[in-house]
């Protein structure tokens, strides 16, 4: 039998544990042949030495999530806890796996889900600019923009303009006063802000 005490480092406990303790029975399911006692900010692991190491991984990436994203839900644990590798990517890891793009603000991560969302991101890497043509709902606006995010968190780029394209869209443009170029104005310059 092994103990261990784990101090959490200055969070609270109800974060991490939920504010009945919900999350903290989840564990004692998840983990049947250990004693886990919360006092505090201590967490007492009690029980063979294998599993109390293994828990203590498990933890360290809980308390990684919440630090990273300010929460950590039921579901975030059991993820956690399903990992076959017993690490969390961070953003430098993220870089190299190709089908994630990023995380988003409740710890989903965004990924390129088809093998055509996959060649864009690979094509992103190696050119400048890049063209995505396809059917309505195929992503190519979604894997962009994860593109542009990820580029801007990464300090790649210092800002993000968003443009509309300069086509009708459900409206006729020839009822608009004046000459061509006056009708397309409004679709190629950003409306101003008051």
């Amino acid at each position: 039998m092994g103990e261990k005490t784990i101090n959490m480092g200055g969070i609270h406990p109800p974060d991490i544990f939920g504010l009945q303790e919900e999350k903290l029975k989840l564990l004692k399911n998840i983990f049947p042949k250990l004693r886990i006692i919360s006092r505090g900010e201590e967490l007492i692991l009690i029980g063979d030495p294998n599993e109390v190491a293994f828990f203590e991984a498990k933890f360290a990436l809980m308390t990684a999530h919440f630090e990273r994203f300010g929460k950590l839900t039921e579901e975030n644990i059991l993820e956690i806890m399903a990992q076959q590798n017993g690490f969390l990517p961070d953003a430098g890891e993220a870089d190299k796996d190709d089908e994630l793009l990023l995380y988003g603000r409740n710890g989903m991560a965004i990924k390129a889900r088809s093998p055509n969302q996959r060649r864009m991101v690979s094509s992103f890497k190696k050119h400048d600019m890049l063209f995505a043509i396809g059917p309505a709902g195929t992503g190519k606006t979604y894997t962009a923009v994860a593109l542009a995010v990820r580029a801007l968190k990464n300090k790649e780029v210092k800002r993000i303009i968003l443009a509309r394209p300069a086509v009708e869209a459900g409206e006729n443009l020839g009822f608009l006063p004046g000459d061509l170029k006056d009708k397309l104005d409004p679709y190629l310059r950003p409306p101003c802000a008051t």
